[in-house]
């Protein structure tokens, strides 16, 4: 770390912590929970947070030469170390949190997998992850994730056109989330 410091690049998990402030501001917007039917639960945080991390990951990808690669990865480890130290926090047993991290991990990859193809489809491929992931424990009204992909779709939009540099620099800026009438 003192070499990157000597040769000019900054480490990136200050950025990354910054990232993933930003992040979890997001998430937490109560828009989501009150007009976009997201459970306010602690499965539906979760999800909020995956979700919003997923965002952030997939435009780290877009960075040439995989510059964004490094970030990406620090900001998934500040993930799941906030999410390690958040079971500890609400009384998880030390042999029990790892195991929790470790599927939450393996639950986050399937999320991606299924958001990325779900970006890439234009048809109803995305709405349909959204309602198997961030309703999975509610039955929303038909056009929730419908609306949800729409704004998923256009916070993709808004991140890809953010320079590479505020991204490095911590510095993220979501779109509002539009209210559903």
């Amino acid at each position: 770390m003192v070499l990157r410091t000597l040769f000019g690049r900054r480490p990136p998990e200050a950025a990354a912590r910054r990232l993933y402030a930003e992040i979890v501001a997001q998430a937490r917007r109560p828009t989501f929970y009150e007009d976009f039917g997201v459970p306010d639960s602690l499965d539906g945080r979760f999800e909020m947070v995956a979700l919003h991390t997923f965002l952030v990951l997939h435009r780290l990808k877009q960075e040439p030469n995989g510059r964004g690669a490094e970030l990406g990865q620090a900001v998934f480890d500040t993930m799941f170390l906030d999410m390690d130290a958040s079971l500890r926090e609400m009384g998880a047993g030390d042999l029990g949190v790892g195991r929790r991290v470790k599927q939450m991990a393996t639950g986050f990859y399937g999320r991606i997998a299924a958001y990325e193809a779900g970006l890439a489809d234009r048809g109803s491929g995305l709405s349909e992850a959204l309602r198997r992931n961030l309703y999975g424990t509610v039955n929303p009204a038909p056009h929730l994730p419908e609306a949800m992909a729409a704004y998923v779709r256009a916070a993709a939009v808004a991140l890809a056109a953010q320079p590479g540099e505020a991204l490095s620099a911590g510095r993220v800026d979501f779109p509002t989330p539009s209210t559903i009438s």
